[in-house]
């Protein structure tokens, strides 16, 4: 039994329930004769993997769906060994390089070289090329994109690359303008409507229009997520009410509380509490740029506008530091340690002008 997300997913271009026209022209692409390097980036949950997924079906056919998880072994100068999880079928390999940290640089020059020296298994595949799909290629480190570069120019006869990104401003110039970037935008609110009561028509569960409408708010344009929601809506209550609640993740409460013992008080044991909250948030796998966010809009809503101008500037400062630093605990402490003395000089500035 799968998830109604993956049960419903499309598999074809023609069967895309939003951006149509782009589709269309993705199709047109496959079509051509020459197929370059793709560069997909959008916010997450916009639907970039099912339309790479089904553009490689446009591609080789649906041998592409008879997948395969591997464990590949990649060896650093230091002999040091790094194990890397692979998805693969006999037309493409799809790959999380930044997976493997500071080491991102040896995974790509490896995966890349052994990829376009193997042939298809299938010789009787449309292309003449392999296909490597790298996701989260803005979580990369500067030298894994100077080494993708090099090797996406040597190797271009015998495969191409499609990149899979958030967003393009942490991607280097030169990966950027050997790709054609397509850009995957969040759905809007009707079209978030129109996937959730399709699908729920498809499931045969009756679904009201004031909750797809709370639950589409909910998601923040996020359709992945809004599948999800409404599938535990389903699960916690059948059949499905205008009224009932929508269950949210688990992680959003918790990061929700952090910021509110945050506001509680400004102490170092308090910072230190904070501090192993973060360290939880982060083992169990939450992104550090969703912390960031979460944090900050949770924390700015106790701001006036001179304090929240202040806050915003310390984020995306301590935000930048973490891309070019390595232990993102250190930015996500500083950041909230250097909050709390902005915060504290507010309520004393506040409370000390009332009196």
């Amino acid at each position: 039994m799968s998830l109604w997300v993956d049960k419903y997913r499309p598999t074809n271009l023609s069967k895309l329930d939003y951006h149509k026209t782009q589709a269309a022209y993705l199709k047109n692409l496959v079509q051509q004769g020459d197929f370059p390097h793709l560069l997909f980036y959008g916010p997450s949950g916009a639907g970039k993997k099912t339309r790479i997924m089904a553009l490689l079906r446009e591609l080789y056919g649906s041998g592409v769906e008879r997948l395969r998880m591997e464990h590949m072994n990649f060896q650093t100068p230091s002999n040091k060994k790094i194990e890397i999880m692979t998805v693969s079928s006999n037309y493409h390999i799809e790959v999380n390089p930044s997976d493997a940290g500071i080491y991102d640089r040896i995974v790509i020059m490896d995966l890349i070289k052994g990829a376009a020296q193997t042939h298809q298994l299938d010789a009787s595949g449309q292309r003449d090329f392999k296909v490597i799909l790298l996701t989260e290629v803005d979580r990369l480190t500067k030298d894994a994109q100077h080494a993708l570069r090099r090797t996406m120019e040597k190797y271009v006869q015998t495969c191409r690359l499609i990149l899979c990104a958030n967003s393009t401003s942490q991607v280097i110039p030169a990966i950027r303008s050997r790709c054609l970037g397509v850009r995957v935008p969040a759905p809007t609110h009707a079209e978030i409507i129109a996937v959730l009561q399709n699908v729920c028509k498809k499931e045969g569960v009756p679904l009201p229009d004031e909750l797809a409408d709370r639950i589409a708010v909910k998601c923040n344009r996020n359709l992945r997520r809004a599948i999800l929601m409404c599938e535990a809506c389903k699960v916690q209550q059948f059949p499905l009410t205008k009224e009932q609640e929508i269950a949210e993740p688990d992680w959003q409460v918790y990061l929700r509380d952090t910021a509110s013992l945050v506001l509680q008080e400004q102490t170092p044991k308090k910072l230190l509490e904070v501090r192993t909250r973060l360290y939880e948030l982060i083992v169990h796998g939450i992104p550090t740029d969703i912390i960031f966010k979460g944090l900050l809009k949770e924390l700015i809503k106790n701001c006036d506008l001179q304090l929240k101008t202040a806050v915003i500037e310390l984020a995306a400062t301590h935000e930048h530091r973490l891309h070019r630093g390595s232990k993102v605990i250190f930015y996500l402490e500083s950041f909230i340690a250097k909050f709390m003395a902005l915060y504290l000089q507010f309520m004393e500035d506040t409370i000390g002008g009332m009196f």
